[in-house]
């Protein structure tokens, strides 16, 4: 569990930039700073989504496992 939560902590902790070439390229300049880091943001709470339910199905596996062996 303690190797779980490390994992968690360091990959959570990093900064992200979630960016693909051609956002990069629309949004690109010093004008558009802004529009830049609201759809780095907005790409990044995308592919929370996906984390989570991956998560929540690995747990209850994991919980229907943990009952099965008793």
């Amino acid at each position: 569990m303690k190797i779980m939560f490390s994992i968690f902590y360091i990959l959570f902790s990093v900064t992200t930039n979630a960016q693909c070439a051609m956002c990069r390229a629309a949004l690109g300049g010093d004008a558009n700073t802004a529009q830049a880091e609201a759809v780095n943001d907005g790409i990044v709470y995308l592919m929370v989504v996906p984390y989570l339910l991956v998560a929540i199905i690995g747990y209850m596996i994991y919980r229907m496992k943990k009952n099965k062996s008793k």
